[in-house]
């Protein structure tokens, strides 16, 4: 079982933990971005994307036998910082809907432009999975 860390005094962050402590067998993902299985991107706005990335990271998790409750780190670039303070809800029931309540370690950092044109997210897990 993953332990969040949280210094006393510290306010509970919101939708993440300031860090986790895990053991066990890592799995890593590539960046990932909001296409589909066929390489196409369906969804246009930043949360369809965001909801898109998090089945994608699902799916490659479960591959290597992990869930969403082994995640234990998340970064994501995006490449307007506006758009998702804007989209926040939207990515947060996205989230609830893909993962459930998994609060890992987690960065947001936007950059100026992705690899993949028509990506606005791109986001890097690490999961543990117990032994």
């Amino acid at each position: 079982m993953n332990q969040l860390l949280q210094p006393p005094g510290w306010p509970r962050p919101k939708g993440y933990a300031n860090g986790v402590a895990a053991s066990g067998r890592m799995i890593f993902t590539a960046g990932v971005v909001g296409w589909n299985a066929a390489e196409e991107f369906v969804a246009t706005d930043l949360a369809g994307q965001f909801r898109q990335v998090l089945e994608n990271t699902r799916a490659i998790l479960a591959e290597g036998g992990a869930a969403p409750e082994h995640i234990v780190r998340m970064t994501c670039y995006v490449t307007s910082r506006d758009d998702y303070v804007a989209s926040l809800e939207q990515i947060g029931a996205g989230w609830r809907a893909v993962l459930g309540k998994v609060f890992p370690a987690m960065a947001v950092v936007e950059v100026s432009r992705l690899v993949e044109p028509a990506a606005l997210v791109e986001i890097e897990t690490t999961a543990v999975v117990p032994q």
